[in-house]
């Protein structure tokens, strides 16, 4: 028992003195647990409300205030040309468009049938679903004060429209979302282990004693992964539109040129790991398990990001996958052009140039 003692005591003191192993076991529990807590939810919150409202009268300001009352919608703008309801979504701005009918006050008033159009993306049909759902509830209760006061029953009609995806498929919101997933995960992977395996296998030194410069040995490890990376992307286009059913709304060079970025920002951080780390086993961990959890749950892939406490928010804006899916809904889906996907497009290049520079800075030109 003594032996079994000593043993036990000797392994603890590996773990201690590990303090990355210390921070993956005791850190990573803890940041799992807030990260699902916080970020995962169903529920509908601050959506922004644009609102065509060409009658101005009473009744619809009335209706206006309060959806602003509401913890669910914030009215963000008021939209004086239909012609802008299809813009302010491609933006990526704006949950839902109101738009009242032209006599909307004596439609109420006179006994008919007052028409309110509710109109929200598609792309997302889950979460448009329960935009809806809730403004459909925000108008019911609206009805019913305005009833109280007229001796004829006022009835508000809510019409519902999905722009992008009327069929409300599902695989609209998940393709784009499970492409930046896809080319994050595979392209950090196949790179987090390019120069781990030289230190590993002794034969690192023969690449420091070349008279190759490092930005050469780098660009060297690159290129064979960003060939199989492009491969994975067609591959994954034709199976989405030939298979899952989403057509490409947008230009497909326009796509081919994000996801292009997106992939040497992904293979940038891949080598960024892999200069930092010093086994194998640990890049794959890192990459693996440190990647998967950000981009699933920060990056809009599953749940949308504007329903997020502010901390998470934030938190989600350095997370690469964020931009690249919001860029590719938007061009795949809404058919956007690249007027639209200029923010996104401008922090993946700012991202992947950073990546770059950090990895040819951590990159050692001497072995410990």
């Amino acid at each position: 028992m003594k032996q079994f003692i000593i043993f036990v005591r000797k392994e603890f003191l590996h773990i201690f003195r590990d303090s990355r192993t210390m921070l993956i076991l005791l850190g990573m529990p803890m940041v799992q647990m807030l990260l699902f807590g916080f970020a995962i939810t169903t529920e509908v919150r601050n959506t922004k409300v644009a609102v065509f409202d060409p009658s101005q009268s009473m009744e619809t300001r009335a209706i206006k205030e309060r959806f602003d009352a509401s913890e669910y919608f914030t009215i963000a703008e008021e939209i004086r040309d239909v012609s802008r309801i299809n813009d302010v979504f491609k933006y990526g701005e704006i949950g839902l468009v109101m738009v009242f009918s032209d006599d909307f006050e004596n439609e109420l008033h006179l006994g008919g049938d007052a028409a309110v159009q509710l109109i929200t993306d598609g792309t997302e049909p889950n979460q448009a679903s329960m935009i809806t759902g809730y403004a459909s509830n925000i108008l019911a209760q609206s009805m019913q004060e305005l009833s109280e006061g007229s001796s004829v029953p006022c009835r508000i009609i809510p019409e519902i429209r999905m722009l992008y995806n009327p069929q409300a498929e599902s695989a609209y919101n998940f393709v784009p979302g499970v492409m930046g997933m896809i080319l994050m995960l595979i392209c950090a992977m196949m790179t987090s282990i390019a120069i781990v395996r030289e230190k590993e296998n002794g034969t690192m030194e023969i690449l420091l004693v070349s008279p190759m410069k490092p930005i050469y040995i780098i660009l060297s490890k690159v290129t064979p992964y960003f060939t199989l990376s492009m491969v994975n992307l067609i591959t994954i286009l034709l199976l989405s539109v030939y298979v899952l059913g989403v057509p490409i709304a947008g230009s497909l060079p326009l796509l081919l040129f994000v996801s292009v970025i997106f992939i040497f920002l992904a293979l940038s951080l891949g080598l960024l790991i892999s200069n930092v780390v010093n086994t194998q086993v640990a890049a794959m961990l890192v990459s693996g398990m440190g990647l998967m959890m950000p981009v699933m749950l920060l990056s809009g892939l599953i749940f949308p990001v504007e329903s997020m406490p502010i901390p998470l928010q934030c938190l989600s804006a350095i997370v690469p996958a964020r931009w690249y899916v919001d860029a590719i809904r938007k061009i795949m889906i809404q058919g956007a052009e690249i007027q639209f996907v200029l923010k996104e497009i401008g922090i993946l290049l700012f991202v992947t140039v950073a990546l770059v520079a950090l990895s040819l800075k951590t990159f050692k030109n001497r072995l410990n």
